[in-house]
């Protein structure tokens, strides 16, 4: 696991991070598979996460997709939580506190914080990345671009 909260760690732990999901994913073309494996990475790679994986994009609703970590709610409407918030705006969502999010859905009640990640390519809004963690205030600006990079390597070596 990489400490990216270490003192200098920050981007190039996510440099590193990077070089491995380029090699974990090279010969596999498989949206559902390379999600599979981006999810498992993630949540075993970065530190202080309780939930880590996807919602797909399926007629302006998000459906749960392969993830790690506890049961989570199964639909999630555009415009709704962190992660409808994210489908809709189509912009990254960085919350400190969720009990602070208006709307935020507690699929988990452990998790304090998230970061969510819309995933579009070719201008399509494929889904989201979530991620969430039980420390509050977890996600730096440092772990949200980190995070954008590594999900625009896993959308480029991905089918979708």
């Amino acid at each position: 696991m990489i400490d990216l909260n270490a003192t200098g760690a920050g981007l190039d732990g996510y440099a590193l991070l990077k070089a491995q999901l380029e090699s974990l994913l090279a010969d596999e073309r498989d949206f559902i598979a390379n999600a599979s494996q981006f999810s498992a990475f993630l949540f075993n790679q970065l530190d202080d996460l309780n939930w880590a994986g996807f919602y797909l994009n399926r007629n302006e609703e998000l459906v749960l997709g392969p993830f790690q970590g506890q049961i989570a709610c199964v639909r999630i409407p555009f415009g709704r939580g962190v992660c409808g918030t994210a489908a809709a705006s189509r912009q990254t969502q960085r919350v400190e506190d969720v009990h602070t999010f208006a709307g935020h859905i507690a699929c988990d009640s452990a998790s304090n914080s998230e970061l969510v990640v819309p995933l579009v390519k070719d201008g399509r809004l494929i889904g989201v990345l979530d991620l969430d963690s039980p420390s509050i205030g977890r996600f730096t600006e440092q772990d949200q671009q980190g995070i954008e990079e590594l999900a625009a390597i896993f959308l480029r070596l991905s089918e979708c």
